[in-house]
C-alpha cells in the first residue's frame, strides 16, 4: 500500500530505513522490490546498504540524505563521464571520498553521502604525504580556506578516521546543529574561520570572526567587489600579511584603504583603532583555531609538541605558524602549491571500499558461524567494488576492525582486529585488544566489566594507508633579491620592516632567518617569529620556530 501511495506521489527518490535492518536486511529488500513494482527507474536507497549501523536516527538521516543527492549526483557523473568519453579522454573517472580513497563514478553515484567530505580529505592526503616526504610520522593537517579551516590528526603516516560527523549545521561551529551522516570519513574537526569570514560585534558587545562570510560575491572589503564588511583578508592585508600587489602573483590588486575602512567601522563600535581591530580579528581567528586543534589532539590521547603542522589551502600558510607557535609545536611545513593543496592530495589517494555491520552481543558469546558467514560476504562485496577499479582481489590489503564496549556502555572504542589479511579473531584475543586500547585512552579497564561487540567493519584498499608520492620541484624562478614590507610582530606587538621573498626563487638548501614573507601565486607563507627558514629538497618549505616548548 504504501508503494503504491509513492508511485502516485510522482517522487525523485526514495529513502528506505527499518529499525532492525542492520542485523537483517531482507525487509528492506522486499520493500525496495514493492516499490519498483511500481516506479521503476526511481533511484532507492536502502538504510542497509548506505550505513548497516545501529542508530535509526542517524541511519536515517544518512539514508535520507544518499536519497536526496543521488538522482543528481548520478546525472551529473553520467553526463561528466559521457563528455569525457566524447572528447577520447580514455582511462576512468575516479570520484575522491571521504574516507581519503578513490572509487568508481557508478558506485560514487549510489553512495553520495559518502562523498561529503571529499574535498578537506584531499587536503590531509595532501600534509600526510608532505610528513612522509619529510621523514615526520606525526602530523597535524591544517587546511584553512576562504570559509573555514579544519584539521586533522595523523599518526604513523595513518589519518584518523572517524564513522560518523555532522553536516547541514545551522551553526557552523556548534555540535549537534546539523545532521549526522553514517560513513567512513577523514576526522575532521572544523576549527575555525576562513579568509572571507565576517568581522562583526557580537551581543555582549565583543569582537567576533564568522561564521558568516563574505563568500566569494562580495568577497572581502579589499577585492574592491562591493563588500563593505571587515573580514579575516582585510585583517591579514592591513597586518603586512598580504601583499596588495602581489596577489594572485601580481594578477590581482587589492586596495588596503577598502580594507582600512571597513576594519576601521568595526573596530568603533567597541573603540578600537584600525591597527587593534586588525590584530584583534588575526589573534581571535588564530586562538580559536588552535584551542579546538589542542583539544582535538588531546581527546585522541596525544600532546600536540610530538606534532609537525602541515599547512595547505590558500590562507593556511598564512595564519599557520602563529597557530603552531600557540599549540607550542615547534615545526612547520609548507609543500609544494599548498594553495591546492586538496587537489594534489587526490593523487595520494587508494582505492577503496568499506563495509559494516551491527549486531550487539557479549564477545563471549559471539556467534562464530554469523560472524563469518556476514564477514564473506562483506569480503565478495568489497572484491567486487574494487574490481570495477581494476584491482584484483589477491592485491587488496584488508582491515578488519570492531567497535566494542562494555556492557552498559554507551560509547564504544574501535579496535584494530587484523590486517593486511582477514582473521576472524577468537573471543579471548579481542577482548585482549579491547581492554589495551581502553586502557591506552582511559588508562585503566573497568573490574569485571563485560566487552560487547556492537559494530564490525571491514575495507579493502590497494594500499594499507596512502600512496606515497613525490613532486618535482618547480624551476627555480627568476631571484629578483629579497624586498621588504612592514609587518605587524605579534610578539613584539608593533610593525617592523621584513624581508619578503618569490618562494620558487629559493633553491633547495636555501636557508633563510625569521621573520619573513615568502609569497607565491596560490597563497603567502607568514613566519612573523624569529626561525629557521629552509627550502627543503622536495620543495617543501620547513619552519622551525625558536624556543621550542617555551615557543
Amino acid at each position: 500500500a504504501v508503494a503504491e501511495r509513492i508511485g502516485e506521489g510522482g517522487f525523485a527518490a526514495v529513502a528506505v530505513c527499518l529499525l532492525h535492518a542492520p542485523v537483517d536486511d531482507r525487509h528492506e529488500q522486499a520493500v525496495r522490490a514493492a516499490v519498483e513494482a511500481v516506479c521503476p527507474g526511481v533511484p532507492i536507497s536502502l538504510s542497509s546498504e548506505v550505513a548497516r549501523e545501529i542508530g535509526e536516527f542517524e541511519r536515517m538521516s544518512t539514508v535520507a540524505a544518499n536519497a536526496y543527492v543521488m538522482p543528481i549526483a548520478e546525472n551529473y557523473l553520467s553526463t561528466l563521464e559521457e563528455r569525457l568519453n566524447a572528447l577520447g579522454a580514455g582511462g576512468t573517472l575516479d570520484i575522491m571520498l571521504s574516507n581519503g580513497a578513490f572509487t568508481t563514478a557508478d558506485l560514487a553515484a549510489r553512495l553520495p553521502v559518502r562523498i561529503l567530505e571529499s574535498g578537506p580529505a584531499g587536503g590531509v592526503l595532501s600534509a600526510v604525504n608532505c610528513g612522509l616526504e619529510e621523514g615526520t610520522d606525526r602530523v597535524l593537517a591544517f587546511d584553512m580556506g576562504g570559509t573555514t579551516a579544519k584539521a586533522c590528526v595523523a599518526v604513523e603516516g595513518k589519518a584518523s578516521l572517524t564513522h560518523v560527523f555532522e553536516f547541514g549545521r545551522v551553526q557552523r561551529f556548534k555540535r549537534g546543529s546539523g545532521l549526522p551522516a553514517v560513513a567512513p570519513s577523514m576526522d575532521l574537526i572544523e576549527i575555525g574561520a576562513g579568509g572571507g569570514s565576517l568581522a562583526t560585534i557580537n551581543a555582549l558587545g565583543l569582537l567576533q570572526v564568522g561564521p558568516q562570510s563574505a563568500g566569494a560575491e562580495p568577497g572581502p572589503a579589499c577585492y574592491g567587489q562591493g563588500g563593505d564588511a571587515a573580514t579575516v583578508t582585510d585583517a591579514d592585508l592591513v597586518l603586512g600579511y598580504l601583499d596588495a600587489d602581489r596577489f594572485l602573483g601580481g594578477r590581482m590588486r587589492l586596495d588596503v584603504a577598502l580594507a582600512q575602512e571597513a576594519l576601521a567601522r568595526a573596530g568603533s563600535r567597541v573603540g578600537l583603532d584600525v591597527e587593534a581591530t586588525a590584530w584583534g580579528v588575526h589573534d581571535i581567528v588564530n586562538e580559536n583555531m588552535a584551542a579546538a586543534a589542542r583539544t582535538h589532539i588531546a581527546e585522541k590521547g596525544f600532546d600536540a609538541r610530538d606534532f609537525a603542522l602541515v599547512a595547505t589551502g590558500g590562507a593556511g600558510p598564512v595564519h599557520a605558524v602563529d597557530v603552531a607557535r600557540r599549540l607550542r609545536i615547534r615545526r612547520v611545513l609548507c609543500p609544494i602549491a599548498s594553495g591546492v593543496g586538496s587537489c594534489l592530495g587526490f593523487l595520494a589517494a587508494p582505492a577503496r571500499s568499506d563495509r559494516s555491520w551491527s549486531k550487539v552481543e557479549p564477545l563471549a558469546a559471539l556467534d562464530d558461524a554469523d560472524f563469518r558467514s556476514r564477514l564473506d560476504d562483506a569480503r565478495t562485496s568489497i572484491a567486487r567494488d574494487l574490481a570495477a577499479c581494476g584491482l584484483s582481489e589477491d592485491a587488496i590489503l584488508w582491515r578488519l576492525s570492531a567497535e566494542v564496549r562494555y556492557v552498559g556502555q554507551g560509547n564504544t572504542v574501535e579496535v584494530l582486529v587484523s590486517a593486511p589479511a582477514l582473521v576472524p579473531p577468537s573471543a579471548a584475543h579481542l577482548t585482549e585488544l579491547f581492554e589495551q586500547e581502553y586502557a591506552r585512552l582511559y588508562h585503566k579497564t573497568v573490574p569485571g566489566g563485560v566487552p560487547e561487540a556492537v559494530t564490525w567493519r571491514v575495507s579493502g584498499s590497494s594500499v594499507s594507508e596512502v600512496k606515497h608520492f613525490r613532486l618535482a620541484a618547480p624551476p627555480a624562478a627568476a631571484d629578483d633579491g629579497a624586498t621588504t614590507r612592514s609587518l605587524y610582530r605579534p610578539d613584539l606587538r608593533r610593525y617592523e620592516d621584513v624581508p619578503v621573498y618569490e618562494r620558487y626563487a629559493q633553491p633547495p638548501g636555501q636557508t633563510l632567518q625569521g621573520p619573513l614573507v615568502l609569497v607565491e601565486p596560490e597563497s603567502t607563507l607568514v613566519v612573523p617569529y624569529p626561525a629557521t627558514v629552509t627550502v627543503l629538497a622536495s620543495g617543501t618549505v620547513e619552519v622551525l620556530l625558536e624556543g621550542g616548548d617555551d615557543a
